[in-house]
């Protein structure tokens, strides 16, 4: 059986300000990775895609079958590209033919 140390402390959350924050989550955006930006700031990956999470915005949902323009705008989009990508898979089947 493992066992704890019996000197062992608990792990102490660290704080970051705002400031510590912002520089991040621009460092995270103007790096390739994410990953790589948290090694370079001795972070958690996991917490800097928590920041990353917690600044995005939260998209709201139109209620109803009206919804809002963007709602309506994007349906339309879908309807077309199901509509592209059938007639091209109706063109591909005819020249396996």
């Amino acid at each position: 059986m493992h066992s704890k140390p019996i000197n062992s402390s608990p792990r102490k959350l660290r704080r970051y300000d705002e400031t510590f924050r912002a520089e991040a989550l621009r460092l995270a955006s103007e790096s390739r990775s994410t990953q790589a930006a948290a090694r370079q700031l001795g972070i958690s990956p996991k917490l800097l895609y928590k920041w990353q999470k917690a600044t995005q915005p939260v998209l709201e949902v139109g209620s109803g079958e009206g919804g809002s323009a963007a709602m309506r705008q994007l349906r339309m989009e879908v309807r077309r590209l199901q509509q592209e990508r059938d007639i091209l898979q109706k063109a591909l089947a005819s020249c396996l033919l």
